[in-house]
């Protein structure tokens, strides 16, 4: 991916001189076991764990969010200045989406973070992976997931890191145009199966509006290089539902999924690219996944 020279945020908070220490979440603490479950649900490109693991623990008060401005990062770090670059571009192009429909877009937050973090929606493990919180409308990430994405899950590339980042923004997309609190709603009123089943279709709208950034961002920017959106494509392979049950030893339970296959989640992705606009990235209305 070409990056270098390109515009940098201002909108990243550094937070990981701050961190240390586990956080309980409702009140309690939070077992491994419900760690690894919400990490296999939301460790790369999900929807944000901080809600599942709400669910799962029976919510509660969540720990209060930081108050006052973090730092930035420092000007040497170069996977911080990547970050910024991402998430600067991705500012440029929903801005203009953004404009182009009549509407404003405000831009999110992303802080990086070491360990545990503190957010409005709770209390943020870096076991969790990448995640978006609404309630701040900011983006959390702690930089060593990305040699989880290399090592551990085979999704190494640095558009791969960016799609994950892009996927992230895509949740605030979401939340800008009102999306995220509708599904919220009809999750609220729905059995767990008809939840899921919203979640998917959630995530993957998510995955459709990262590819409508990487479709803006080549046409304005020329960012992609040979090899990049193999880089993406695999990454939306190895985190399919389905490719995680199977990777844990696990049946096939495609009522119990909450991303979508790794054909679904590629297909979105591959829509998005290749249209580049939000109206294609109609996932609740699609018939077909």
């Amino acid at each position: 991916m070409r990056w270098e020279g390109n515009r940098e945020s201002s909108n990243v908070e550094d937070m990981r001189g701050g961190g240390g220490g586990g956080f309980g979440l409702g009140g309690g603490t939070i077992g491994i076991g419900t760690i690894v479950i919400a990490l296999v649900g939301g460790a790369l490109l999900g929807v944000n764990p901080l809600t599942l693991l709400g669910i799962m623990t029976g919510g509660g008060n969540a720990p209060p969010a930081q108050t006052g401005p973090a730092p930035a990062p420092p000007a040497n770090d170069q996977m911080a200045r990547f970050v910024s670059t991402v998430l600067a571009d991705t500012e440029d192009v929903w801005r203009d989406l953004f404009k182009q429909g009549g509407a404003t877009y405000q831009d999110p937050k992303l802080v990086l973070f070491r360990g545990a973090v503190r957010t409005a929606c709770g209390a943020g493990q870096a076991a969790m992976g990448p995640f978006y919180c609404p309630a701040d409308q900011k983006v959390y990430i702690d930089l060593s997931f990305y040699e989880t994405m290399k090592n551990r899950l085979g999704a190494p590339g640095d558009f791969a890191q960016a799609y994950v980042i892009a996927h992230e923004v895509g949740h605030h997309v979401q939340q800008e145009l009102g999306i995220s609190e509708k599904v919220e709603q009809a999750r609220a009123r729905a059995s767990q199966a008809q939840a899921n089943a919203l979640s998917v279709r959630l995530e993957l709208q998510a995955d459709c509006f990262a590819g409508v950034w990487a479709h803006h961002a080549q046409r304005a920017r020329n960012v992609l290089e040979q090899g990049d959106i193999e880089e993406a494509m695999n990454a939306a392979q190895k985190i399919g539902d389905d490719a995680l049950q199977q990777a844990a030893g696990r049946a096939v339970v495609p009522e119990s999924f909450t991303h979508g296959t790794s054909a679904q989640r590629q297909r979105w992705f591959s829509t998005g690219l290749e249209s580049g606009t939000v109206k294609s990235c109609d996932t609740f209305n699609a018939r077909s996944l």
